[in-house]
């Protein structure tokens, strides 16, 4: 079986609470030196066959209508070896 990441970021211009409230607290337990911090998902599928252009563009379609909200995020899909 072949392995599928779908890995969801917000958009760069949707505000992140999450990844900010990770980035202040960073420096209160000890990490300094992080200017930014963006929080998202990530899928991992095991994929039955192959994974050729087909099954990928498959799960493109499943990624843009079911695990990311691509108004305010963004995905990426790649096959992890």
């Amino acid at each position: 079986m072949a392995r599928v990441v779908v890995d969801v970021m917000l958009k760069p211009e949707i505000l992140d609470p999450q990844g900010q409230a990770v980035q202040r607290a960073l420096p209160r337990l000890g990490f300094e030196g992080i200017a930014d911090v963006r929080q998202g998902k990530r899928f991992e599928l095991e994929v039955e066959g192959p994974v050729d252009d087909a099954a990928l563009a498959r799960i493109h379609e499943m990624a843009e209508t079911f695990l990311a909200n691509t108004v305010i995020e963004n995905f990426t899909v790649r096959v992890d070896s």
